[in-house]
């Protein structure tokens, strides 16, 4: 660049040269600016949001059990793949299965009894009152035992207040007294024990009377208990089931392995951690939007990222959804974008670079934005004019010598243009001076005005237009 800018200062100084001796006696016309020109072109043009962002699995899982014990098995190692409702760890259950086998005997001992107890049907009244009657006589006798008692007990006590009065007077050995004292004390005895016996008949008759009166089947009360025992016992069966299933570890989802915690021999407690799994069939990239940027990304923008751990890839997507709070702590909105990952190039815990698209011009009219002028009248830009030939000089564009890339004389107009969207390199420009090829001018001097005599490198400028 340095090497053609001198050639082009050194041209322009020949130019003024050989005009100046085509005016003799007059004085010489200004001197060519140098300028630096480039074509308009026809092209998309847009602004963007840089955000950076995380790539996340779509699910993970550290997986464990409810139960605890040994760990006998584990099938799977990192980085292995696995499909859901596969087998990938298996606790000791003999303990278990033990115990199973025992409430299932259990089980099938009250289903028994049930069975025998319903087959023996209800109550009928007439049973009812058979009861009703063989209480009553049950009460009487325990009545009347009660009174021959009593009765034994005075006779007893009368015995025994004898022989201790005759036995202080030395007319009655020690062993008559002692026999009549045991005697006294076996009558007391037996009346207590006729006294309980009473109090059970009366009881027995209440309920053989209320049996009776209410009409209540008294088998279905016996019936309705061995029903719940089994009920209870098989609840136990599923219960012992439930624990021994709870043994087995099996992948709840399609994945990665990425972590083994445990291996077999290891004692696993409850809800310890054995496997993870992570599905990154598809994966999630995490990105924090300021809240400034919030009207810019919503569910549907497209975006696109890249990543240094994938070296010349660029992904494309689409926002998925955007939080409707913010992050703690921040005024950052969490958005995200789900992304198909066929050949695992994506990874958990990558960081990326995402592209935002907030503004877009389709087949726009474009330049540098070096080449916006900004005036007392407005936004304008220079294009190249031909130049007129002054009297006995060399024809507009003349090129002085015959050397290659020998600069191009012209002269710079100044038009108005209307500035559309812009970029840190380019802008978006309507005129109806301008066109996809128009020759504009980039870089220019201070000095440079409308109608100005320029000069150009033709290499400067670019052959041909870039279309839409």
């Amino acid at each position: 660049m340095l090497r053609s800018q001198r050639a082009l200062a050194v041209a322009v100084l020949s130019a003024v040269a050989f005009t100046a001796c085509g005016h003799a006696g007059s004085a010489p016309p200004p001197a060519p600016l140098a300028v630096e020109v480039t074509k308009a072109q026809r092209q998309d043009i847009g602004t963007y949001l840089s955000l950076d962002g995380q790539i996340t699995p779509l699910q993970q899982s550290t997986l464990s059990t409810p139960q605890s014990g040994t760990v006998m098995s584990v099938y799977a190692n990192e980085g292995q793949r696995v499909t859901a409702g596969e087998l990938l760890a298996q606790l000791d259950d003999s303990t278990l299965r033990a115990q199973l086998a025992q409430q299932q005997a259990l089980a099938v001992q009250a289903q028994a009894q049930l069975s025998g107890q319903t087959l023996q049907g209800n109550v009928t009244p007439s049973q009812a009152q058979s009861t009703v009657a063989t209480a009553t006589q049950q009460l009487a006798t325990a009545k009347s035992n009660l009174a021959t008692a009593k009765e034994a007990l005075v006779n007893a006590k009368l015995v025994n207040d004898g022989n201790e009065t005759l036995y202080k007077q030395g007319y009655v050995a020690q062993t008559s007294l002692t026999a009549s004292r045991a005697a006294y004390v076996q009558a007391q005895q037996t009346v207590d024990s006729s006294q309980a016996a009473v109090q059970q008949a009366v009881v027995a008759l209440a309920n053989a009377n209320a049996t009776g009166t209410n009409a209540v089947p008294i088998q279905n009360q016996v019936i309705l208990g061995a029903r719940a025992t089994l009920k209870s016992a098989q609840a136990q069966v599923k219960l012992l089931q439930t624990q021994i299933a709870q043994c087995s570890l099996f992948a709840p989802f399609d994945g990665v392995i990425t972590q083994r915690l445990l291996d077999p021999g290891g004692f696993a407690s409850p809800n310890q951690p054995i496997l993870q799994i992570s599905q990154v069939a598809h994966v999630y990239v995490n990105l924090n939007v300021p809240d400034s940027d919030l009207g810019n990304v919503h569910k549907g923008t497209p975006i696109t990222f890249t990543s240094s751990s994938v070296p010349g890839r660029t992904f494309a997507g689409a926002i998925y959804d955007v939080n409707a709070t913010p992050t703690t702590g921040t005024l950052s909105y969490r958005a995200r974008i789900v992304m198909p990952n066929p050949d695992d190039a994506l990874r958990g815990g990558m960081l990326v670079s995402v592209s935002v698209r907030t503004r877009f011009a389709p087949h726009a009219i474009v330049v540098p934005i070096t080449a916006i002028v900004q005036g007392a009248t407005g936004a304008a830009v220079y294009t190249v004019a031909p130049m007129p030939a002054p009297p006995g000089g060399p024809p507009a564009g003349a090129k002085p010598g015959a050397s290659a890339g020998a600069p191009t004389f012209a002269q710079a107009k100044l038009v108005p243009v209307h500035v559309g969207l812009q970029t840190d390199t380019q802008a978006q420009i309507s005129s109806p001076q301008i066109t996809p090829g128009t020759t504009i001018i980039t870089t220019r001097p201070d000095s440079l005005a409308d109608k100005s005599m320029i000069a150009y490198s033709p290499s400067d400028a670019p052959k041909g237009t870039r279309g839409p």
